[in-house]
């Protein structure tokens, strides 16, 4: 039986006694599931409406046609809002500014020979625009730039469009190095409320920043989240946990990236998949615990490949 298939057995139950058709999460809670729309291209629209009438009310989006198309993220979030009578405040609209190395030659969303600062302006105008709002939720820095120097001028440009209400608070992405977060927080005015990153090996799963973020009070949100930890999540004692549990292993792995603090983007183009997980967000918010001590916890953690990856947790809660 594929993976696909036993996702949708497991949960199809659930749907029925976890998931009352009004249901959604509250926009305050953490860790909680966020929709990415990363490569959606023309489909996008269509996918933010279904995620939304799923349940998400998280969209994550960047300013960066390469890879988003932020406009018609607008076109989904305002269409399902319609239909389902919720307001602008009822949702929680993410997206990014990306500096020039992360734009295909031949669209780029700003004037690239305008000075930095008019730049980070320009995207966050378009954002604006695209998603047919007068304001932004969070607002996340792509990624590093070249230097310090553009990287403050870069922060600064951002923490005006706080000061001027345009935008709700601001986050990083992309940076993989403790020190790196670190000077960045300590020389920052208005300090990063987020720290979105690739969840994989490479990078140690981010242990130290991780640990870093829930000593600030800073939400890390992970992306390539079930793509780069297979492994953890389908071999035989994650899969009969899994179904122990009433969850997919893909499910299964989402819990217990929660456990740990962590949001995870969830890009999912099916609409199945997108009400599954919104019951486990439902269970998780009703106080269930999806994971009955640090034992099962390990039965994850472990096949990780990563050393010491339960840092954050409390210790004297034993999960």
């Amino acid at each position: 039986m594929s993976c696909n298939t036993l996702h949708i057995i497991c949960m199809g139950a659930l749907l029925c006694c976890f998931l009352p058709s009004s249901y959604a999460l509250a926009l305050k809670d953490r860790p909680v599931l966020k929709y990415g729309t990363a490569w959606k291209k023309e489909e996008t629209a269509k996918f933010v409406h279904q995620a939304i009438k799923a349940g998400f009310r998280h969209i994550d989006t960047a300013c960066q046609p390469r890879h988003y198309r932020e406009d018609l993220v607008g076109d989904g979030w305002t269409a399902a809002a319609k239909e389902l009578n919720l307001k602008r405040e009822d949702l929680w609209l993410q997206t990014k500014f990306s500096g020039l190395g992360a734009h295909s030659e031949d669209n780029i969303p700003y004037d690239k020979d305008a000075p930095l600062e008019t730049r980070v302006r320009q995207s966050l105008a378009l954002s604006l625009q695209n998603l047919q709002t007068d304001y932004i939720d969070s607002w996340v820095m792509h990624g590093p730039e070249n230097n310090w120097d553009d990287h403050f001028e870069v922060w600064r440009t951002m923490e005006e469009a706080v000061d001027e209400g345009k935008v709700r608070q601001l986050g990083m992405s992309n940076f993989y190095r403790l020190e790196d977060v670190e000077w960045a927080y300590n020389h920052a005015r208005i300090k990063p409320k987020v720290v979105q990153n690739r969840f994989y090996s490479d990078s140690g799963h981010d242990v130290e920043i991780r640990t870093f973020c829930e000593e600030k009070d800073i939400e890390y949100q992970s992306f390539w989240t079930l793509t780069a930890n297979r492994d953890a999540y389908s071999h035989p004692e994650a899969l009969e946990l899994a179904k122990k549990k009433g969850l997919s292993p893909e499910g299964l792995f989402y819990a217990f990236c929660m456990a740990l603090g962590i949001s995870p983007m969830n890009g999912s183009t099916n609409e199945v998949h997108m009400k599954e997980d919104i019951a486990l967000m439902n269970r998780i918010r009703s106080g269930e615990r999806i994971f009955e001590d640090s034992n099962e916890m390990g039965i994850i953690g472990n096949a990780l490949g990563t050393p010491n990856w339960n840092t954050i947790l409390d210790e004297e809660d034993e999960l």
